[in-house]
């Protein structure tokens, strides 16, 4: 049997699915399987990955759109590794991301979701030399809830007994199955099914320093909507609410002034100086502390809502490129530090 299987959920990325299946397969680590999921996909996905000859590589086909929760639950029910690696379809992994990971796993009984930092690419896959830098170790409900330091989908690499151990036998589409991610989630299922694992059960979450996870930045995503994804966002803490209240009471509140954070500068980077501002007024009336928690960070964001805000759209675009060079190089700085 395998270690690993890889987990690759596939609906409209014709475009970037090759990429993201080869970066599998040269991986430097060859004990793995690939489920690619098909979701019903509406365009040459699936021809794509079926053009792929490798023999580790399964796939798997669903007769309706279930989204990217109902996709990696397929493919976690027919994973046979002892590691549950995600993978999106529009990023892509370093050649030494599963090597690092399984010995990280294999060497940390305790640790349940092994993840690493993220280096940023754009839509054509070139590098942005800026970089997720997220808390990678000594990680509580409070920091998933405030910072999800997982960072996104690709990053993780996840004992298969966790999901066991959190697993629901749900009748959703017409069968019982067991289920890991929440299917009625389309967006924010990450986040959910990481405070859940770490609310209910002993498992440790714990990062790696190198930049291992290729993740794109990509204008036409579900993250890119930002409406719809902070009330995700407030489902998630709904849910949360409902199974430990208090855990809810105590962070709620500096919670949403990080996600509100975040959402401001996902408006910064679609240069909506307006909604950016908005949202960075919005955090600190949920909870002044956020400063206090994340100075740097907090400046930034504030600095940079207020320039797109006033600073002539032809100035700020000159500045733009200097500001997120300045902030790559620190960045850079602190991963070669480690």
């Amino acid at each position: 049997m395998p270690k690993v299987s890889v987990i690759i959920p596939v609906y409209g990325v014709e475009q970037f699915v090759e990429a993201a299946i080869r970066s599998v397969l040269n991986q430097n680590y060859n004990d793995f399987e690939i489920i690619v999921v098909n979701d019903k996909s509406p365009d040459r996905s699936l021809e794509i990955c079926e053009s792929i000859i490798d023999p580790r590589i399964k796939i798997v086909t669903h007769l309706e759109n279930r989204g990217l929760a109902g996709a990696r639950n397929t493919g976690i029910r027919h994973a046979s590794g002892d590691y549950i690696a995600l993978l999106d379809s529009d990023d892509l992994w370093e050649e030494g991301k599963l090597l690092a990971h399984v010995k990280h796993l294999d060497e940390n009984p305790l640790v349940g979701v092994s993840f690493s930092r993220s280096a940023f690419i754009d839509e054509q896959g070139r590098h942005l030399n800026t970089y997720q830098m997220p808390k990678l170790n000594n990680i509580t409900v409070a920091h998933l809830m405030c910072r999800n330091p997982v960072g996104n989908g690709s990053a993780p690499v996840i004992r298969k007994e966790v999901f066991e151990q959190i697993g629901v036998m749900e009748n959703i589409h017409g069968v019982d199955e067991l289920h890991y991610f929440d299917d009625s989630f389309r967006q924010s299922e990450d986040i959910e099914c990481w405070i859940r694992i770490a609310a209910t059960t002993s498992w440790q979450f714990e990062g790696l320093s190198d930049p291992l996870t290729l993740y794109r930045i990509n204008s036409a995503s579900l993250s890119a909507n930002i409406p719809k994804q902070l009330a995700s966002w407030e489902k998630v803490m709904d849910k949360l609410k409902s199974y430990s209240p208090e855990l809810w009471e105590q962070n709620v509140d500096l919670a949403r002034a990080f996600q509100l954070r975040y959402l401001a500068r996902q408006a910064i980077r679609q240069k909506d100086g307006h909604t950016s501002f908005a949202l960075v007024r919005q955090a600190f009336k949920s909870s002044p502390a956020m400063l206090f928690k994340e100075p740097g960070r907090t400046i930034l964001t504030v600095v940079a809502a207020v320039t797109l805000l006033v600073v002539p759209k032809n100035i700020y675009q000159k500045l733009e490129p200097v500001g997120i060079s300045l902030v790559g190089r620190t960045q850079q700085l602190r991963i070669s530090l480690r």
